[in-house]
């Protein structure tokens, strides 16, 4: 275990090199240049469009824009915004925060750009039903030539899908706060049960397709957003006197790096916090990496500027305020300082310091954001295995997805973290390359749509 934990480290380091913190970050700037910053223009008009004012069934595609929001948003906001930024804080202190939200700002113009071309480009798969995202918009639009350039996203994509990361911490939150304190061993064996129970729900869910798993995620992600969002404002408000120098020592450290351990990146602990941020903003709002086009290249729409303008929503909602608000709660209540724990286990101390029972709430909170996660990652592989051996082909990945639930909830989280971010890494790195290439043909298509808007 070691020995694979030594490994996993190097790939995810390998991984996340300068090279692609300067494609992720330099690239999603440049993009939000290229659009003369629309996201921050056009975001009234974006709340009209997830609120169904433009959707018409006839239109082509599966799902609605809200139902593609909510499906994108299941896979984004979960052990990324609590066990995620956990991880950031404790290694690199609460400045990490700060260059999440730069990753979640940039990741808005990227996501604009991505999920327009995952509309503006939808390809046909093997079965003739129409597909969206990158493996599609990079073989429509840049053509078959490229098409190496489309398998290397659904090779790593049916990799980063696994849901090694949410099942580890799942497992962890249900043994830290449910089993142990309750007098209960935890052992391989109840490790394997968890594993099990999560297989029948998963199960149960996936093999009725897009459809049910968007009718699903639709319902559970608004709910359990709320309520979370309830429970930390609770939290606040106990710990109302720590709030403003909490927010003002994120943006200071930003710059002072002061509580960040490890290797110093690109001279300085100042470049490895900001590799942290950046890399953990990725996991949280996945802005660049390519899974949330695949959500939304089904939305049933003609106009792929409406679906690129819901998309942008996605890095605010899960990174900008979940994000913030989970950050917030683990540095006003000082457990970042008072525990050695990280990941889920940390806010968990969080909730429990504030609140009779809180982390009994957070519990819940954490079982369904790992179970809606796991239903929309689910999708993204079997589409990313549909494309390389045929839609035919697709329930095969299932076996391999249900497989991975008992390996990620029988593995060190340190493991499981490190592969996914190794992934996503190689994943991005077509993603992105795509979208720059093809950035002038959405700029195109959003002036001719905002053209055509005008009365």
């Amino acid at each position: 275990m070691e020995q694979l934990e030594n490994f996993s480290e190097q790939f995810s380091s390998f991984a996340w090199g300068i090279p692609l913190l300067i494609l992720l970050v330099g690239g999603g700037l440049y993009l939000l240049i290229l659009s003369r910053f629309l996201p921050f223009r056009y975001f009234s008009h974006a709340i009209s469009v997830l609120r169904g004012k433009y959707d018409d069934p006839n239109d082509p595609g599966e799902i609605s824009h809200f139902k593609a929001l909510t499906t994108a948003l299941s896979s984004t906001i979960g052990m990324g915004n609590i066990a995620g930024v956990a991880l950031a804080i404790s290694v690199g202190g609460p400045g990490a925060m700060f260059w999440m939200w730069i990753s979640a700002i940039v990741g808005m113009s990227t996501k604009y750009f991505t999920s327009t071309l995952a509309i503006l480009y939808r390809g046909k798969d093997s079965s003739g039903q129409l597909q969206g995202g990158p493996m599609y918009f990079i073989r429509e639009g840049l053509g078959k030539r490229w098409k190496p350039l489309a398998i290397m996203f659904s090779v790593f994509g049916m990799l980063g899908a696994l849901p090694v990361v949410n099942v580890n911490q799942l497992k962890q939150a249900i043994n830290d706060i449910i089993l142990i304190p309750n007098g209960v061993e935890v052992d391989l064996y109840t490790n394997i049960l968890i594993a099990i129970i999560l297989v029948i729900i998963t199960s149960i869910v996936i093999m009725g397709g897009l459809k049910r798993i968007s009718n699903v995620a639709s319902k559970m992600v608004p709910s359990m957003v709320l309520l979370y969002f309830v429970l930390v404002l609770i939290i606040l408000a106990v710990n109302y006197d720590q709030v403003p120098h909490y927010f003002v020592l994120i943006i200071t450290d930003a710059f002072d790096a002061n509580y960040i351990s490890g290797d110093e990146v690109m001279g300085g602990m100042l470049g490895a916090l900001i590799l942290l941020g950046i890399k953990r903003g990725a996991f949280s709002n996945e802005a660049g990496i390519g899974t949330a086009p695949m959500a939304h290249g089904a939305a049933k729409t003609d106009e792929p500027v409406r679906e690129g303008l819901v998309a942008m929503l996605g890095p605010v909602i899960d990174t900008l305020i979940v994000c913030t608000l989970t950050a917030l709660a683990i540095l006003v209540t000082g457990v970042w300082e008072t525990t050695a724990k990280n990941g889920v286990s940390l806010t968990a101390s969080a909730f429990q310091e504030a609140m009779p029972y809180g982390q009994y709430l957070l519990m819940v909170c954490v079982f369904i954001f790992s179970i809606s996660s796991l239903f929309s990652y689910a999708y993204y592989g079997k589409k990313c295995l549909s494309f390389l051996i045929g839609a035919q082909n697709k329930h095969y990945y299932n076996i391999f997805y249900i497989g991975s639930i008992v390996i990620a909830a029988t593995t060190e989280f340190e493991v499981m973290i490190n592969f996914i971010d190794g992934i996503f890494a190689f994943m991005a790195i077509p993603t992105m390359l795509a979208t720059i290439l093809l950035a002038p043909k959405v700029v195109k298509e959003t002036k001719s749509y905002f053209n055509r808007l005008r009365p």
